[in-house]
């Protein structure tokens, strides 16, 4: 499976609810936070939630 890298590039503050669990859910807990997933329909599922609040790059292994 290809990984793929979530950066978060906005604040959770002033986000509904749902959001910061999707940001929570993503280990991500500051601005400027990275975390290296694999490429699952899951994951996709909750970065196509908030694309406004986070970056996605794949990774090279």
């Amino acid at each position: 499976m290809t990984k793929i890298k979530v950066t978060q590039i906005r604040s959770g503050i002033d986000r509904p609810a749902k959001h910061k669990r999707i940001l929570k859910a993503l280990g991500l807990r500051r601005h400027q936070t990275s975390r290296i997933h694999e490429d699952s329909p899951q994951v996709m599922g909750m970065v196509k939630k908030i694309p406004h609040l986070v970056k996605v790059e794949e990774v090279q292994e």
